[in-house]
């Protein structure tokens, strides 16, 4: 029996009303910068079923993934840290103050049991298992980066929660208390008391928990923190707003950024690999952490490839990248971490 609080609730007459004045919402939605089709070749649905039943045989990993048990609640760390928990879900840590992103801790990154099940070896962590959160981002409302069930137990030890426009309506109607909410409209931005500044920069996807999209915006982020620049990408196809970002704020000392769940049908709103190298280079970025694989099937690709198509292309352009077991501890800049772990010889 689905809990029908999971799909969340949009935003009220009122709230649309205020977003009139975003120039990226229009006619009652949110819009892409760039005209975005989630299927611009026009593939018919017999045809995507057909291409998700007809999926190779490691779509998912043939054994349980090598993963670190790190006390997260223990963590003595005082430089930029990082953990990720797979898929688009990582902690990052800095002189005492922790920023959560895209929590999905459930086991499931969909409303149903029989779809989005996370793959032996990336479902160890659990809310259970996080400490007191300074800052919560959410990047935008699908299940695989907002889930109901993380948040509904995490929400008490949270202090801070920022997201795009729209979405805390799921979050108040959730019972998160609204005067912890923060929603930015693209390059807006806010100063946390905590010394964290946020600004939202656009991306390149959409939105929706039911057959209703755009209801609520979607965005990256840069994160300021103690001297760092932090990129959090969330999902985005490629476009010349990663180049527009990367020349307004800089260079990043480290980019997020999705690499996984692409598919031919669907070019505009994922990047393939190579294309998220590319993401990273018109950022800046002195090291890119490639997220949004690792722990769901939710396209046709081989588990793993996406990593190992991004590693050669990030070799032939010479652009840094980092990718640790789940739940390993990485400080930003070093060079201690496992490295083609995801090979599993």
């Amino acid at each position: 029996m689905i809990d029908l609080k999971v799909f969340g609730r949009k935003p009220k007459n009122e709230k649309r009303i205020n977003y009139s004045t975003s120039p990226n919402f229009k006619d009652g939605i949110f819009v892409n910068i760039e005209p975005t089709s989630l299927n611009p070749n026009n593939v018919s649905m017999i045809k995507l079923l057909k291409d998700f039943n007809d999926r190779p045989k490691l779509v998912k990993p043939d054994r349980e993934l090598p993963f670190v048990k790190t006390d997260l609640l223990n963590m003595n760390v005082d430089k930029l840290s990082v953990v990720w928990f797979g898929h688009s879900s990582y902690l990052i840590r800095s002189q005492g103050l922790t920023i959560l992103v895209d929590p999905v801790l459930n086991g499931n990154a969909s409303p149903v049991n029989f779809f989005g099940k996370a793959f032996a070896g990336a479902d160890y962590y659990n809310a259970e298992h996080l400490p007191n959160i300074d800052l919560l981002i959410i990047t935008h409302d699908h299940f695989d980066h907002l889930d109901y069930k993380t948040i509904s137990k995490i929400h008490p030890r949270v202090k801070n929660i920022v997201t795009p426009l729209g979405v805390g309506s799921h979050l108040e109607y959730w019972n998160v208390d609204r005067n912890k909410i923060t929603e930015l409209d693209w390059w807006n931005g806010c100063h946390l008391d905590s010394g964290i500044e946020i600004t939202a920069t656009p991306a390149r996807h959409f939105s929706g928990r039911t057959i209703k999209r755009a209801t609520s915006l979607w965005a990256s982020f840069v994160l300021r923190l103690h001297g760092h620049k932090i990129f959090i990408g969330g999902d985005s196809g490629y476009d010349e707003q990663f180049k527009i970002i990367g020349n307004k704020f800089n260079n990043f000392d480290i980019a997020f950024l999705e690499c996984g769940q692409y598919g031919v049908n669907w070019p505009l709103i994922h990047m393939s690999p190579e294309e998220t190298v590319r993401a990273a280079m018109d950022l800046k970025a002195d090291i890119l952490f490639p997220v949004h694989w690792g722990k769901f099937v939710l396209s046709t690709h081989v588990w793993n490839e996406p990593i190992e198509r991004l590693s050669v292309q990030a070799g032939i352009e010479k652009q840094n990248f980092v990718s640790p077991m789940i739940g390993e501890v990485y400080e930003v800049g070093s060079e201690q971490y496992a490295k083609n772990w995801w090979r599993l010889n």
